[in-house]
């Protein structure tokens, strides 16, 4: 979840863990830790038609969540990050 210092939702001012509550760091409008944020519009044949589900969850909560998938997470390096 996240709290915004600008109307643009460009940046952050509190960003939470969806899952254990955390507040992550954040400094000067950056993300200061690792996050993983979903933001999903669904589309037709799915029973949330049109509605928009977002959520951010800590570094931690995202291991525990992808540990128990039976196809594991897709992982590649890259070089440049923003």
């Amino acid at each position: 979840m996240r709290k915004y210092l600008d109307q643009n939702n460009l940046e952050p001012e509190k960003v939470w863990c969806n899952k254990c509550g955390k507040e992550l760091l954040v400094e000067q409008g950056y993300l200061k830790e690792g996050c993983f944020s979903a933001r999903h519009l669904f589309g037709y044949f799915s029973h949330k038609d049109g509605m928009r589900h977002s959520f951010d969850l800590c570094e931690e909560c995202y291991d525990r969540m992808t540990e128990s998938f039976v196809i594991p997470v897709e992982v590649s390096e890259e070089t440049e990050l923003m």
